[in-house]
């Protein structure tokens, strides 16, 4: 059986990321993985007292993401899907090849939130450093317009 990892963050494009994977899981006969990277915050030398309370905001992120891959994995699995998830904390772009390689992945699912290119210039992207350390294909789901977007589009025609 093929496994196509679906990794999601719970964006407004993680639905976009299911449902594609669920059709692509569909056409194969694959199962597929979810799988989120909570990511720690970041802490500056100057808020060392703080350090404490990075744990209890990772804490809540894990169980956070737990509840939400449960829930996703419920409406797979209601479609039909075979479905398993799993979540990590740290790096997205290693993580998410990590995944991909633990798993078997036959194909990555993921999405493009749609930031401009100075944008990740300055911050890098996730789906950029997927692409580039990737051993399997990756499907990229692009983010859907933003109403600003279509109406300048509208505005210059």
């Amino acid at each position: 059986m093929k496994t196509i990892l679906a990794p999601v963050d719970f964006s407004g494009i993680s639905d976009a990321v299911i449902a594609e994977a669920s059709g692509l899981a569909r056409a194969l006969d694959a199962r597929v993985v979810l799988f989120s990277v909570i990511q720690p915050p970041v802490v500056l030398g100057e808020y060392a007292p703080l350090m404490e309370n990075i744990a209890e905001i990772t804490d809540a992120g894990e169980k956070n993401a737990a509840r939400h891959l449960a829930k996703l994995e419920e409406k797979l699995r209601a479609d039909g899907i075979t479905v398993a998830s799993d979540y990590a904390v740290g790096s997205p772009v290693t993580l998410i090849v990590e995944e991909a390689q633990k798993v078997g992945a036959d194909y990555i699912v993921m999405g493009s939130h749609g930031h401009t290119a100075f944008y990740d210039l300055l911050v890098g992207s996730t789906t950029h450093g997927v692409l580039t350390r990737s051993k399997c294909p990756v499907v990229i789901v692009p983010a859907k317009e933003s109403k600003d977007a279509k109406a300048k589009k509208k505005v210059r025609r």
